[in-house]
């Protein structure tokens, strides 16, 4: 259970409502029959694969754009309208089921995945560095992952007996009612945004004042054309966002950790079916076995506030174990290798926020979302690259060896962060390890 504990009142309704609406927007009851459904309306394994390429497109065209938008208008606008994109894709599967609605709804969700990225951390951190309490954001993170990943489980648990009741109508109905609920529960996020000063009035008298009678109507005139800057473009967001990552080498840095350590657990993902199917179990104790993984990854994200405590060696330490286990659980071939498997995906989840955490700390300008949406588009982009290397090696020498093959880069990784000579820390990021460089 999650326990919404804040100092303030402000802080508590931020922490409950980012964990309610991370719950909704992952308990999607589609999640585990989507596939099955494509299959059922007669599509071929190449066409839905085409699918996974245009949501994965999706997602990546339009992250960055996505986080520019956000530090131009509201971030909460934009948080009500993700669930309402993919509630509108789910639909579609399920009112006229085909290939171009397929195409459609994934468009749809990835779009809505892409305004939610990077507004979400950005308001969140936004808040609570206004209130003073900037600390407690990895807290905050650590536990919405575990809201998301229970979001999940439900969905997993409920998606069969409201298919065998109803059918895929049924499962995408209750698919639209979380993500109208989540859209809802949107709305009751805090918001305070910082307005650049506008030009006071004694400005506009002095100005005034300077015309002559001859030229007042053309100068009232050229007035009213001015555009508002009043609110940042969203073209200045998206210059301002990648200005202070090329400029600021800590923010850089910072950035490069998120896809370093997020893409290839992330990508591996997707194989865990495969690799227990290949320990000898029977399909229907596959399911089981995942379950040991969703709950490593429930607990890396509630064991968020002991890993801040990580100086850079320890976090290397961490990211080397995980990759040891990981690789072990694979290797040993047996049901019982899946326990490593889970504690190497708890660690993972827990090097996850963190790095999010150091990146949102590195962050000082005002086009934080912006900042963000950059980490997870390179992390998008190196899971595709992650794709691609697995499926290689595993048609070569079978799952559980791409698997340990995947974990190399985390030992390089590990071993860069660990040789760094220690960096000298502001007084506001103490408390946070010493360096974030990956290059």
């Amino acid at each position: 259970m999650l326990v919404v504990s804040a100092r303030v009142p402000a802080e508590r309704r931020l922490a409950g409502t980012l964990y309610a609406y991370a719950f909704l927007t992952d308990l999607v009851l589609l999640y585990p029959v989507y596939t099955l459904l494509f299959a059922d309306t007669g599509l071929s394994v190449g066409q839905i694969s085409s699918l996974f390429v245009l949501w994965s497109a999706a997602g990546i065209l339009l992250e960055v754009p996505s986080g520019a938008w956000a530090d131009a208008v509201s971030r909460r606008l934009l948080l009500c309208l993700a669930p309402l994109l993919a509630a509108a894709g789910f639909a579609l599967w399920v009112l006229v089921p085909s290939y171009p609605a397929f195409a459609v709804g994934f468009l749809l969700w990835g779009a809505g995945g892409a305004l939610r990225s990077g507004a979400l951390e950005a308001l969140v951190w936004t808040e609570l560095d206004r209130l003073g309490a900037a600390g407690r954001y990895a807290r905050l993170v650590g536990r919405a992952k575990t809201a998301e990943l229970l979001g999940v489980v439900g969905a997993m648990g409920l998606a069969a007996p409201v298919l065998a009741l109803g059918g895929y109508p049924a499962v995408g109905a209750a698919s639209v009612a979380a993500c109208l609920a989540a859209a809802a529960i949107a709305t009751r996020f805090p918001e305070h945004r910082a307005e650049p000063a506008r030009p006071g009035p004694a400005d506009a008298d002095q100005r005034d004042a300077d015309q002559s009678d001859a030229d007042q109507s053309d100068a009232l005139r050229s007035e009213a054309e001015q555009p508002d800057t009043a609110e940042p473009g969203w073209w200045t967001s998206l210059r301002g966002g990648l200005a202070e990552a090329r400029a600021d080498r800590s923010v850089r840095a910072a950035l490069l950790l998120v896809p370093a350590v997020a893409a290839v657990w992330g990508g591996l993902d997707e194989y865990t079916p495969l690799l227990a199917r290949d320990t000898g179990v029977p399909a229907v104790a596959v399911p089981l076995l995942l379950l040991l993984v969703w709950a490593g990854t429930t607990v890396g994200g509630l064991l968020t506030p002991v890993g801040e405590r990580l100086t850079d060696r320890g976090f290397a330490a961490l990211l080397a174990g995980a990759a040891l286990a990981l690789a072990a659980g694979a290797l040993l071939r047996h049901p019982a290798g899946f326990v490593l498997v889970g504690v190497a995906f708890a660690a993972f989840q827990l090097a996850t926020v963190l790095a999010d955490v150091r990146l949102q700390a590195r962050i000082s300008g005002p086009d934080r979302a912006t900042v963000t949406s950059v980490a997870g588009m390179a992390t998008d982009l190196t899971i595709i690259a992650v794709y691609v290397g697995y499926g290689v090696v595993a048609g070569a020498a079978g799952h559980a060896v791409a698997f340990a093959v995947a974990v190399l880069p985390y030992l390089l990784l590990a071993g860069r962060l660990a040789t760094r000579r220690p960096a000298r820390r502001s007084r506001a990021n103490r408390s946070l390890p010493d360096n974030t460089a990956v290059s």
